[in-house]
Order: C-alpha cells, then structure tokens, then sequence
C-alpha cells in the first residue's frame, strides 16, 4: 500500500479549506485515509495570513516509513521548514533559446517543403490521368476590380 500526504478539499463553493490526510493512493481526494495530519487555509484571515497547522512529528514518521507528498503538499511542508523546497524547472540561457528557435523553424520550412511536394505529386497525378480535362486556373495579375471588369 503506497501512502500519499495529500489535501482532502472541505468548505463550501469559493470558500476552501484543507486537511492534510494521509492515504492510500488509491482512495479517491476525499475519501478513506489513514489519519489526519493538519489543515490548510488558503483564503487570508483577519491579519491577511493564510492558516497552516501540522502535527509535525505524525508527518515526519508518515515520511520516515516511505510516504510520498504531493507536489502541493510538499510545498507546504517546505514553508513549514519540514521538506527541503521542490524543485525548480531549468531555465534555457538565450543563445540555448535561439538555438531551440532555428531548429523548430528549419522543421517548421522542411514540413511545409513536404506538404507543398505531395500537392505537386498529386496535381501531377491528377493532370497525367485526365489529360486535357485537368487545366489550372489562372488567376489574373492585376487585383483592382476596374481592370478585372475590362
């Protein structure tokens, strides 16, 4: 059994409140758990804190026998000080950035190079099967209205 520490939501409708479960990852958000850990806040109280209040010694014994916190959670107990912060994404430096751009443009010019390739292939078909039925249509050069009505 794989026990997660994770948030069951309470409250009502934009007004959330949070308790901080420790569950079988099966079990559904608000469903069975095996013991209750704490309680989050989000909305700001009089003082305009958010709320958060843990039995820290019940969390560190869920994670010293090999519980797993969600992203969430794991956020919150590193602003409890419990968990070391989450991890942050990598960021590109410029030159990498530029390097990603040309090479989704080259891809983006050969794709469109393939594409246009099977429009010709299939009009050539197409002309090689009806012969002279199959004529393009010209356009004419000029786009003002008074030459085309001339």
């Amino acid at each position: 059994m794989v026990v997660r520490l994770r948030l069951a939501r309470f409250g009502g409708r934009n007004l959330p409140f949070y308790r901080i479960y420790a569950a079988d990852a099966r079990s559904p958000r608000n469903g069975r758990h095996v013991e209750v850990l704490g309680y989050y806040n989000p909305l700001p109280g009089q003082d305009g804190l958010k709320r958060i209040g843990m039995k820290i010694d019940r969390i560190k014994y869920w994670i010293s026998v090999g519980a797993q916190p969600t992203e969430i959670v794991q956020h919150l107990l590193w602003k409890v000080g419990i968990f070391p912060a989450p991890p942050r994404p990598q960021l590109m430096s410029k030159d990498e950035a530029a390097k990603v751009v040309a090479a989704m443009n080259e891809a983006d010019k050969k794709k469109r190079q393939l594409l246009q390739e099977k429009r010709n292939a299939r009009r050539e078909r197409l002309a090689a099967r009806l012969g002279d039925a199959y004529k393009k249509k010209e356009r004419p050069s000029s786009s003002s209205p008074e030459e085309q009505s001339k």
